[in-house]
């Protein structure tokens, strides 16, 4: 194991810690491997909790702003593409990008 462990006493009812001791006995591990695996999956779990919770407001702030303003349904991008190129007009009255010079 190549990172640091730091020591840490808790107390365990008696059937928690029976099993554990079956846990770690099955899975050839002690059992403080196996609270270290709980735990990381708990936090894991955790975490994964949060990020829903965080997709959720965006979803609800998304959906506020929907009914706020309302959807825009065109292509915007394109649309000021088409603007700009229409706006490109070489000095010599030519389009940009048109061949026939």
């Amino acid at each position: 194991m190549s990172y640091r462990l730091f020591r840490a006493q808790i107390l365990l009812e008696p059937e928690q810690h029976q099993a554990l001791s079956r846990i770690a006995q099955r899975n050839h591990k002690s059992i403080s491997e196996v609270v270290r695996d709980v735990l990381r999956l708990y936090l894991e779990e955790q975490q994964l909790a949060k990020e829903l919770l965080l997709l959720d407001e965006m979803n609800a702030f998304r959906k506020r702003i929907r009914e706020r303003g309302g959807v825009y349904n065109g292509d915007l991008l394109n649309e000021i593409r088409e603007e700009r190129d229409a706006d490109n007009v070489d000095v010599t009255g030519l389009e940009t990008g048109d061949d026939r010079r």
